[in-house]
């Protein structure tokens, strides 16, 4: 069976079924497991590697959906010479991969054709869930089945222990700084599975434009900057951005020196198995004396004490 990622997550899920040698091509944006990159690249974008300001990225993407209805082109001589009989791809957020109505249109072209899977998960069971049916597609059942035991194991994990904290943390984890947008889908729950109180996110629901007002008004204990597809280095670039907003020293999170980076691009906006690394890194932040702090010491976090 030959399979072919068009998201990163979906990567990471082969990765974790242990299936990287059926995988023969990847998106722009698949970088994990480490083979990944070793694999031919089915998709560009215009704007890929984060030199564009924030703000410029914003404008560049809103543009791109209302005039193309895509960011993104595959190279379909490519795909045709892979001849994937599998392409794992999602309809969940158009910004995330190619749109999903042209990437079935596609695969009706090639020889077979090639089943098309849609990953399409609104929280964390639903991406234990699409583990499970990649395993079975795959003809891996067992170990789709084995991965998602252990994963749960780490979230009750989480869950117990922090529900021995006294008291739930007021939180607020912007997906993006300029504009700020919201948490959405997975990343309320998270904050609340580890022990947090997400003040502005939207559970089960697309992260959405905020105003700086709106984070004003909610005056988090724990600010966390969770930049969608930004590692940790890019995101700092942009926290100038944040510090020059009327009402930013006056932030409690701020003032407590409680504003946290994190890795977006590795952990965050990927809804596969790291999703449950994103969860032990907000444990981390809301209760360090209970969970330490490794991730801090590997560079996926970084404490704000300007």
């Amino acid at each position: 069976m030959r399979i072919v990622s068009l998201l990163p997550a979906a990567t990471e899920i082969v990765g974790a079924l242990g299936q990287m040698d059926r995988l023969v091509g990847v998106s722009h944006e698949c970088d994990y497991p480490e083979q990944a990159n070793d694999k031919p690249r089915v998709t560009r974008c215009e704007i890929h590697g984060g030199a564009l300001p924030s703000a410029q990225v914003d404008d560049w993407v809103s543009r791109s959906l209302v005039e193309r209805g895509t960011l993104y082109t595959m190279d379909e001589e490519l795909l045709r010479r892979l001849q994937p009989d599998v392409i794992l791809t999602q309809k969940l957020c158009d910004i995330c991969a190619v749109g999903y109505e042209s990437v079935t249109a596609f695969a009706a072209t090639l020889p077979g054709p090639p089943q098309v899977v849609n990953l399409e998960p609104a929280c964390l069971q639903d991406v234990f869930e699409d583990i499970l049916r990649v395993g079975r597609i795959l003809g891996h059942e067992r170990r789709g089945l084995g991965v998602v035991r252990s994963l749960a194991e780490r979230v009750e994990a989480v869950r117990s222990a922090a529900e021995r904290a006294v008291r739930r943390p007021r939180c607020v984890l912007l997906e993006w700084i300029d504009p700020p947008y919201c948490s959405g889908h997975w990343n309320p729950e998270l904050v609340e599975i580890a022990g947090g109180d997400e003040l502005l996110g939207r559970k089960g629901q697309d992260s959405v434009r905020i105003t700086w007002e709106s984070v004003l008004e909610a005056a988090p204990e724990i600010l966390v900057l969770a930049c969608c597809g930004y590692p940790v280095k890019r995101t700092l670039r942009d926290l100038p951005i944040l510090q020059a907003r009327a009402g930013w020293r006056d932030l409690l999170a701020v003032r407590s020196q409680q504003v946290y980076v994190v890795d977006g691009c590795a952990y965050f906006s990927r809804p596969g198995p790291r999703l449950v690394d994103s969860l032990e890194i907000l444990a981390e932040i809301f209760y360090p004396t209970i969970f330490g702090r490794p991730h801090f010491d590997d560079g996926s976090v970084v404490s704000w004490t300007g």
